[in-house]
């Protein structure tokens, strides 16, 4: 026989919606999106800097017909040795174009990590309040099993006292054992739901029991309408949006840089060069540039320009796209919000209210004599389903209002 489950057992750690939400935002996925952030920064670093001197030395003019002579083959030697530094002067504002790029890259990824941390948090906060769902479920189920049980052992003393039917008595230790099961069911359905909340927090298999809000819906009717006074600003301002937005701004800095491949990099260079017996300080200056002839098969770079208006073009679709998601996304959420607080409102103040009632009724009726066991069964499942879909009611209500604070009341 299973127990009822109780808010707090003492081998469960009782977490709020604030604790839930907070480890959501220190789990795996947070972690990774946290260090492409870095790698991201990192990427500025390696565009935002110079081409580096190279470094050059050399041996030429050995003379293999005639020998190079005698003596040390730094100072006496007939070789022309040589030493020199090239440089490559970058045009067209390379350099400051790939920094852009890498810059709006790592908007993108900042981004990228509020979007994620939102999307935890909602994956959190519908895990947390499936596990309260499912702690009201076994309260309420264990209480109707347990009411059932004592109907069946009234049902035992009256078939023995001979006030009952033996077919009647039957059936109230069948309604009896089918409570128990769906206890038995609810129990299971706890256990995943704990299971679902502790890996998305990453608290391995930890047990834990909700300590759910308890928001009135009849008192939260501005939140629905408050979200819609400036669609377009809510739209503009959501990470997912904005990172597809630096997306954009990253292609475009890229498409920028491939143009300036156009304007040719100049490399300078100098050498100092020593060649006994006709001198010793020689100097060596050098220029050296790319050939771009077409006549001669030369290349202007068409397709690195080519691929970056391809890209530019994809990052601006995906923008619309993410813009068009996002603003769907709003209408969804405030009318999820809308139609929940209705829906939970009805149910607590009127429905479950009215179940309660005829099943009471029908229990007094019952014990008198004036209500047959059809009837009260009848009355008793009213009472049950009601009560379920009343937590149900409640449930989607706390998740559309708890998804409406994460996305929309960001600090």
């Amino acid at each position: 026989m299973a127990a009822t489950a109780q808010p707090a057992l003492p081998s469960q750690q009782p977490i709020t919606l604030p604790e839930a939400l907070a480890a959501a935002s220190k789990n795996i996925d947070a972690q990774i999106a946290t260090l492409q952030l870095t790698g991201a920064r990192a990427d500025v670093l390696a565009a935002n800097h110079a081409p580096l001197p190279t470094l050059s030395t050399s041996v030429s003019q050995i003379d293999l017909q005639n020998g190079i002579g005698a003596g040390s083959i730094l100072s006496d030697k007939r070789i022309d040795k040589n030493i020199g530094v090239d440089w490559t002067w970058e045009r067209g504002n390379k350099r400051e174009l790939r920094t852009r790029a890498a810059n709006e890259a790592v908007n993108a990824s900042l981004q990228d990590l509020s979007e994620t941390l939102i999307q935890q948090k909602l994956q959190a906060s519908n895990a947390f309040f499936d596990l309260f769902a499912a702690q009201e479920r076994t309260r309420q189920i264990s209480a109707i099993a347990d009411s059932a049980k004592q109907l069946a052992a009234v049902a035992s003393k009256r078939l023995a006292a001979g006030d009952l039917s033996v077919q009647d008595a039957a059936r109230s230790n069948i309604e009896a054992q089918r409570a128990q099961n769906e206890v038995t069911l609810a129990d299971q359905d706890r256990a995943r739901a704990e299971l679902n909340l502790n890996l998305i927090l990453g608290m391995g298999s930890r047990r834990l029991s909700v300590l759910a809000p308890s928001n009135a819906p009849e008192a939260i009717s501005h939140k629905a309408s408050s979200s819609a006074t400036n669609s377009t600003t809510i739209v503009e301002q959501r990470p997912d949006v904005q990172a597809a937005l630096a997306r954009t701004l990253a292609a475009r800095a890229q498409l920028d840089n491939a143009l300036a491949l156009k304007k040719n990099d100049i490399t300078l260079g100098t050498a100092f060069d020593h060649f006994p017996g006709t001198s010793n300080r020689l100097l060596t200056f050098r220029m050296q540039m790319p050939l771009q002839l077409g006549s001669f098969g030369g290349y202007s770079f068409q397709g690195e320009i080519a691929r970056s208006e391809a890209q530019l073009a994809i990052a601006e679709a995906a923008l619309d796209r993410t813009r068009l998601a996002a603003n769907n996304d709003v209408l969804r959420l405030n009318q999820e919000l809308a139609s929940s607080r209705l829906r939970a409102a009805s149910y607590a103040q009127n429905i479950t209210i009215e179940a309660k009632r005829v099943a009471d009724l029908a229990e007094l009726a019952y014990n008198k004599g004036a209500l047959s066991l059809t009837e009260l069964l009848d009355a008793r499942r009213t009472w049950r389903a009601t009560t379920l879909e009343a937590i149900a009611a409640q449930t989607d209500f706390e998740k559309s209002l708890s998804a409406w604070s994460i996305r929309y009341e960001q600090k």
